[in-house]
């Protein structure tokens, strides 16, 4: 263990870099990862999809996004258009043509632009791993998303059982059982977790005013999670309350500006997620 490492029961405030850092470099990819880590996150926030030579890859979308996507012959394409692009039915070499980090990002308009690809989960371990070695960095945790929903069973992703699968392989292969969440809005890929793999903490995904009875969203689950995880602007002192009770963490998402982390902190979250991990760093 690094000698500077924090395990998460020690952690005070757990600040989650989402998609690494999406507000500063492309999302979801190497770069973004390290620069978290140099921004100090304690936890990578991560996304993962399948592809057809069932590979364990990092992204939002289980199809190229027209907001980020650049064709192997260097061309954009439209929105109407990027399902058609369906990693689900592309192999990791094909995945590995298009770029993903040199169109200006609409919504972020301080994220660096590079050429950069979207890399296999593995390989962001590898990477992260040892740049906290070379640099002598505290461990991190990675929260990894499973992005899939029953709509789409099979055409955008394997079922759930076969997703986790997947990603456990990964996990168990690089000795992280200890410090990974898997997270969902698919509480299904979440009982899958609670059934076979209780090492691991699950975090529960929640969006949309409809979903902010915990009690309900809690029973539709069958059990209490490790970590609970709102839409930022669900949370008030009530549902603080009533996790501590339950012995949840509480870790919003995805928290972009001062003033909202700084009303999160004083309602007592135990974390948040935000694009913007620097925002940490103001005083």
């Amino acid at each position: 263990m690094n000698k500077h490492s924090a395990p998460s029961s020690q952690i005070t405030f757990d600040v989650q870099g989402h998609r690494g850092c999406r507000g500063l470099m492309p999302e979801n990819t190497i770069p973004a990862m390290i620069k978290a880590l140099q921004l100090g996150v304690t936890t990578l926030e991560m996304d993962a999809v399948i592809t057809a030579d069932k590979k364990v890859i990092l992204s939002h979308d289980p199809f190229m996004s027209w907001e980020i996507a650049t064709s192997p012959e260097g061309k954009s394409i439209t929105f109407k258009e990027e399902k058609n692009h369906n990693i689900y039915r592309m192999d990791f070499t094909t995945v590995s043509t298009w770029d993903v980090g040199s169109r200006p990002h609409l919504r972020f308009p301080r994220q660096e632009k590079m050429k950069v690809t979207k890399p296999l989960l593995e390989e962001v371990i590898d990477s992260v791993e040892a740049y906290i070695k070379k640099n002598n960095l505290p461990l991190v945790q990675y929260n990894i998303e499973t992005k899939c929903q029953p709509s789409t069973d099979n055409i955008f992703h394997p079922e759930p059982a076969e997703f986790i699968g997947l990603l456990m392989e990964v996990i168990r292969k690089k000795k992280l059982t200890a410090r990974v969440i898997i997270q969902s809005f698919d509480v299904r890929t979440l009982k899958v977790m609670h059934e076979k793999y209780r090492e691991v903490r699950t975090a529960l995904l929640v969006e949309g005013i409809s979903r902010q009875n915990l009690a309900g969203n809690l029973q539709e689950l069958g059990f209490v999670p490790a970590i609970y995880s709102p839409e930022f602007n669900l949370v008030n002192a009530e549902m603080v309350a009533a996790c501590k009770e339950k012995g949840m963490k509480l870790i919003p998402w995805t928290v972009n500006d001062k003033p909202n982390i700084d009303k999160l902190k004083a309602l007592g979250v135990d974390g948040i997620i935000t694009d913007y991990p620097d925002l940490m760093r103001i005083k």
